[in-house]
């Protein structure tokens, strides 16, 4: 499991006194980065690799200012040229967001879908999802 700290900021709180739901997606990715960086490492846009197509969140409870949330992201299923994540938002003991989200490995210059290569695959396997871990 990859592990990702978020410190919630004002401006994503919302009028009704929790973080907003629009902010949740972009937590999601930020638990993604060290997964971006198996496929690019130098992080360059023009060598990009990871095109999300698909993406769900159930909302499970609120989230508020002042507390740490934290990104837990493991690899679900891994198939020739895509991958797929599952996700939750903690906040103390509390777990508020679960998503899911499907990457294809992605040539852009040949605008054609590509397969993992195997050292990728080898590291994203080190952080499949076993159900006794959520």
């Amino acid at each position: 499991m990859y592990k990702t700290i978020i410190r919630p900021r004002v401006s994503e709180t919302d009028g009704a006194g929790h973080i907003n739901n629009t902010t949740l997606p972009v937590w999601f990715e930020a638990g993604r980065e060290e997964i971006f960086e198996l496929f690019t490492p130098d992080h360059s846009f023009k060598n990009w690799r990871c095109v999300i197509i698909n993406s769900n969140i159930d909302f499970v409870s609120q989230i508020y200012y002042g507390r740490e949330v934290e990104v837990r992201t493991w690899v679900n299923k891994i198939g020739n040229t895509s991958f797929i994540l599952y996700e939750e938002l903690h906040q103390g003991d509390t777990l508020c967001a679960k998503s899911t989200a499907v990457y294809v490995n992605f040539n852009f210059e040949n605008q054609s879908k590509e397969v993992i290569p195997n050292e990728i695959r080898v590291e994203l396997e080190k952080h499949l999802y076993s159900n006794d871990e959520g």
